[in-house]
């Protein structure tokens, strides 16, 4: 008996015909390039400087934009590819922008090498990056990025910085006032590298698997990866100011422009979904979960006007819990009326993340109690905290994803949460566990909707 093959993934069998589309339309440019180096005479020569500079600016604010966003994302998801992709449109960001200022006339009046070669060395740089994203990026490897996601920024930040004095103050290698009409030498291997890089994290990225949300994106990605691979030919055969040269330029811009596209037209709170590593969009790990709302909420409404009934939520929510949750590291996963849901270790970086969330509930807890004693008769928060693993990563698709957490530890604490006394926190078994220090109170007979027979929970009391 033989055994079936494994089905390739559902987006490669379903984007087949597109996927051959799209590599129609961007083998084009290389025609095009090959067209104009073949025929020097189409090769024609327009040098206006107003229109190289907006070129080239537009094209690194696209990309300082991308990396702005991507960066962001990584933060909040703790994702190693998402990071180092905002890197690598750092790294274009910053050496075209310094290509813009080898303009003449911009910031200096004539040309300037450093300048004018920040272009192919941005290119290697931020392909080498590409290929590092398209790597094998799970466990430990992902977590070391992470953990010096600062330091790595820092110094690529410090190397744009130090190539622009260089190339300001004319220091050596970068101080040739003339720049080669066309790449040579060292340069043009510069180049065959980048392209190789680029190629190498093109065929990376196809191969992904997919999850919600992600097929748009890693095409676009991929599509970008091979407009900058073309680019970085371009670089190395185009002649100064000629169509073969302003021909790279437009490579990078549309490169950048169909990565925005892409992401703009994804679910506004996980557009880069499509870039989660695995572990970020569909993992599992052990985390606790807060629950607290508050109990009499809905005949507190039915007696009060609705404008009292938000200036009370406003106060509850934003002055009192999010500065509680923020000093213990908790992450708000939703609020749902009355109702807030707090994550720990949702990154898997709190060893502690028990304890952080026992101490968030009762630091609730006291700074509620300080805002209800000015306003009697408002309600009292209760809450319920468990620990346990869960599923964490994407929820949905495009028109209504989100990243949260899912399991049965989250549903017991939610019943924790409903059986807590006013004022107080309900424990789980676990996260009484992993509390040896806590002060703790047994809660006998506890019954919740949902389970079967009576669970072991525990009044917190203190530390």
């Amino acid at each position: 008996m033989t055994g079936t093959p494994a089905d390739p993934p559902a987006h490669a069998v379903a984007s087949r015909p597109r996927l051959a589309t799209t590599a129609l339309l961007l083998a084009i440019p290389v025609a095009g390039l090959v067209v104009l180096l073949a025929i020097p005479a189409w090769d024609v020569t327009w040098q206006h400087h107003p229109a190289h500079f907006w070129l080239v600016l537009s094209a690194a604010a696209l990309s300082t934009a991308l990396a702005y966003a991507t960066g962001t994302a990584a933060r909040r998801r703790n994702d190693a590819r998402v990071f180092l992709v905002s890197l690598a449109f750092l790294a274009a960001a910053g050496f075209l922008g310094l290509h813009a200022l080898a303009t003449p006339g911009v910031l200096l009046e004539g040309s300037n090498a450093g300048f004018a070669l920040a272009t192919p060395v941005g290119l290697l740089v931020a392909a080498v990056i590409a290929a590092a994203s398209a790597t094998d990026l799970t466990g430990s490897r992902a977590q070391s990025v992470m953990r010096r996601s600062a330091t790595i920024r820092g110094v690529l930040i410090a190397v744009l910085v130090l190539w622009g004095a260089a190339s300001v103050g004319g220091l050596a290698p970068l101080d040739d006032p003339a720049p080669p009409e066309r790449a040579s030498g060292p340069l043009v291997w510069l180049a065959v590298a980048a392209l190789l890089l680029y190629l190498f994290a093109v065929v990376q990225y196809l191969r992904l698997p997919s999850h919600p949300g992600s097929v748009t994106l890693l095409m676009a990605m991929a599509a970008a990866f091979v407009l900058l691979a073309e680019a970085s030919v371009a670089v190395a055969l185009g002649r100064n100011w000629h169509a073969s040269w302003w021909e790279w330029h437009l490579l990078m811009l549309a490169a950048f422009a169909l990565v925005a596209g892409s992401a703009h037209r994804q679910w506004y709170e996980e557009r880069f979904a499509g870039l989660y590593l695995g572990e970020t969009a569909k993992g599992t790990r052990e985390i606790s979960v807060l629950f607290a709302d508050l109990q009499g909420f809905t005949s507190f409404s039915e007696r009060t006007r609705p404008q009292d009934v938000t200036e009370m939520l406003n106060e509850y929510f934003t002055i009192a819990i999010p500065p509680v949750v923020e000093q213990h590291g908790g992450t708000v996963d939703r609020l749902v009326g009355d109702a807030i849901m707090v994550t720990f270790n949702r990154d898997g970086d709190q060893p502690d993340h028990a304890e952080r969330a026992a101490r968030a509930a009762l630091a609730i807890q006291e700074a509620t109690a300080t805002v209800a004693a000015r306003h009697p008769g408002w309600p009292r928060f209760r809450a319920g905290v468990n620990t346990g693993e869960v599923a964490v990563g994407l929820l949905g698709t495009a028109g209504g994803r989100t990243f949260t957490v899912i399991g049965d530890t989250v549903n017991l604490a939610a019943r924790l949460e409903s059986a807590a006394p006013v004022g107080g926190v309900l424990i789980g078994a676990e996260t009484a566990r992993q509390l040896p220090a806590a002060r703790t109170e047994r809660v006998e007979g506890l019954e919740v909707k949902g389970k079967t027979g009576v669970i072991e929970a525990y009044r917190l009391l203190g530390f």
